[in-house]
């Protein structure tokens, strides 16, 4: 279920701070009036996302399977009839909200748009690059996050400028992919479904083409074109290993597949609704960042050390240490520590990783962050102090 959005940091922090000190550099924060704005921003963009999918013509149903209750919105469909488009969960306060309060709202495209120029321009926070905007843009008026699906990668590490109000360092937001999770139970349970994915990612760039998978299955997983821009589709794996390189067949999906991945519960669990600073906004979901950090330490021990594979890791490790600084010095080093904690006690595999991580792939700047920040959020939650992994 995705938590309501969050823009900027506390409030209580005085914005007169002058900034974190990061792994070799000065990571500044982004003053108070901007953080107010995203949320402003935020809310906006929501409510026209909302009103896109949602016209005042239809009418919302509850429904239950299960034995849990969803929403479900009926749209007369001209001829006596009517078509039926997922919502969500009952029990997601935000959503039962706009059920209740339903009405067109009015779209201040606008307005919006000069929201989004002032923060990237003068604020700080991060635009993605055309291509990427544009295809998240794309699937999210298919309804992707409507479905419930989840922005993970850099793409989704960008909107942490805002969500923790400081300002990222370049090098560790480039890319060149988008990657998409959605959890394989929501997929087949919601009975609805994007639009054919390949059409939307050609209404982008008319030379977005399906993958062939590595296995030899006709099913596709991964979309890119001619220019190498790829966008990716994952779901989460629980079961055995011997699934990781069979596509995983996603009903929701608008007849895309999706890679099995060992850890992506993890890290899509309990998302975050927030803003993706392209042309005026795109309300998207993205993860925790607490349980961003944790589960790049432990991706970073699962790829190889040539090639792309070996840059995909150093930059999940940079990634990694920025949030670190970035958690503690904006007062959520309990966020991190129950992320930690929750992914330390699944088991011998997941301490094995975390411990790898801290010892062999962390800078020295690194090391001493993430024992900071488990130290304090340790306090925070009321566990003991913690062990030090670079000493097991």
């Amino acid at each position: 279920m995705s938590r309501l959005f969050r823009g900027g940091i506390d409030p209580d922090i005085p914005s007169c701070e002058k900034g974190i000190t990061l792994v070799g550099s000065m990571m500044k924060k982004i003053d108070l009036v901007y953080q107010t704005m995203l949320a402003e921003l935020g809310q906006r963009s929501m409510d026209a996302a909302w009103t896109a999918d949602f016209p005042a013509e239809g009418r919302f149903q509850r429904v239950v399977v299960k034995e849990r209750s969803y929403w479900y919105f009926d749209i007369p469909d001209g001829s006596g009839g009517k078509s039926r488009r997922y919502v969500g969960p009952a029990e997601d306060g935000e959503i039962t909200r706009r059920v209740e309060t339903h009405q067109r709202q009015r779209d201040d495209l606008l307005a919006r748009r000069r929201m989004v120029s002032s923060l990237t321009r003068e604020g700080g926070m991060i635009a993605p690059d055309k291509m990427s905007g544009a295809i998240v843009e794309a699937l999210a008026s298919g309804g992707l996050f409507r479905l419930r699906g989840v922005l993970i990668g850099t793409v989704a590490f960008q909107t942490y400028a805002g969500l923790l109000g400081v300002r990222l360092p370049a090098a560790a937001i480039l890319t060149g992919d988008a990657d998409i999770a959605q959890d394989y139970a929501i997929s087949r349970e919601v009975e609805d479904t994007l639009p054919p994915i390949v059409d939307l990612l050609q209404n982008v760039d008319p030379s977005f083409r399906p993958v062939p998978h590595r296995s030899g299955s006709i099913a596709s997983s991964a979309f890119q074109n001619a220019t190498g821009y790829r966008v990716e589709f994952l779901t989460s794996n629980r079961g055995s290993d011997d699934y990781i390189d069979q596509p995983a067949s996603m009903p929701a999906l608008g007849g895309a597949s999706a890679d099995p991945l060992r850890f992506l519960d993890f890290l899509i669990r309990d998302p975050l609704r927030t803003i993706l600073l392209h042309k005026s906004g795109v309300a998207v979901t993205v993860p925790d960042p607490a349980r961003y950090a944790v589960h790049k330490m432990i991706v970073a021990t699962r790829r190889r050390t040539d090639g792309l594979s070996a840059i995909k890791r150093d930059k999940d490790i940079r990634q990694a240490e920025i949030l670190f600084e970035a958690l503690y010095e904006t007062r959520r080093a309990s966020d991190f520590a129950i992320a930690f904690e929750e992914a330390w006690q699944r088991g011998p595999a997941w301490q094995g990783a975390l411990q790898k991580a801290a010892n062999s792939m962390l800078s020295v700047e690194g090391q001493a962050a993430l024992s900071r920040i488990r130290r304090k959020g340790n306090i925070e939650i009321g566990l003991d102090p913690p062990e030090d992994l670079m000493s097991t």
